[in-house]
């Protein structure tokens, strides 16, 4: 294997490790483990409205999911940097270790890094639709209109 295939198979193996990631902590964690109005309650005891919790389910369930199939990865790592570090945030009072009562802010933080990352190093091998350029959007044309 040449160096770039090396490269780009590092990509991916961190773009599905973080889809992943954002998966089993919404799909399991947020919806089964804590469901959807005890997450909420969560949010709102630190201050965030209720109904953020429900967006921060939708985005890292279908981010996660992009990640995974590599589907628009860039723009899927992009998104979900606020909500990682917002959850880096939701952390900080509990210490560094997320080994911590409530869990510290090191694990947190370094989701929001390896988003940020694939968001730099881009899609990887193995996608399933590239990403599209900052200020293009893969679309068809539609005919009819033309």
């Amino acid at each position: 294997m040449n160096e770039q295939t090396l490269q780009n198979y590092g990509i991916t193996t961190l773009r599905i490790s973080l889809g992943i990631v954002l998966i089993t902590h919404s799909l399991w964690l947020k919806l089964i483990v804590f469901t959807l109005p005890g997450t909420a309650s969560f949010f709102e005891s630190i201050g965030l409205p209720g109904y953020a919790a429900y967006v921060v389910f939708l985005i890292e369930a279908v981010a996660g999911i992009a990640l995974v199939l590599g589907i628009e990865s860039r723009w899927a790592a992009l998104i979900v940097v606020p909500v990682l570090a917002g959850a880096t945030w939701a952390h900080s009072a509990n210490g560094w270790l997320f080994t911590n009562e409530g869990g510290g802010w090191e694990y947190p933080l370094l989701l929001t890094v390896a988003a940020l990352a694939q968001t730099l190093l881009g899609d990887g091998a193995l996608t399933l639709r590239r990403s599209s350029k900052p200020g293009r959007v893969h679309a068809t044309r539609n005919r009819a209109f033309s």
